[in-house]
């Protein structure tokens, strides 16, 4: 029973876009390590930009200098 965490940025990711990413997860976990899809679990956790830090500074002040 494989579990795939993806971990993504709160900005405008659509349901459509979620959507396709758990499909083709789960489409590459059947392809690659024959894995059961009924049994595939993947979960998408968005995070607000204030709480991901890149280089010790939030998301949000990276994005703010461009």
């Amino acid at each position: 029973m494989p579990y795939v965490n993806i971990k993504i940025t709160r900005d405008g990711v659509t349901a459509e876009q979620k959507a396709r990413l758990i499909k083709g997860v789960t489409d590459l976990l059947v392809e690659v390590l024959d894995k059961n899809p009924a049994t595939s679990m993947v979960v998408i956790d968005e995070v607000e930009t204030d709480n991901w830090g890149i280089g010790g500074e939030s998301v949000t002040l990276r994005r703010q200098r461009g």
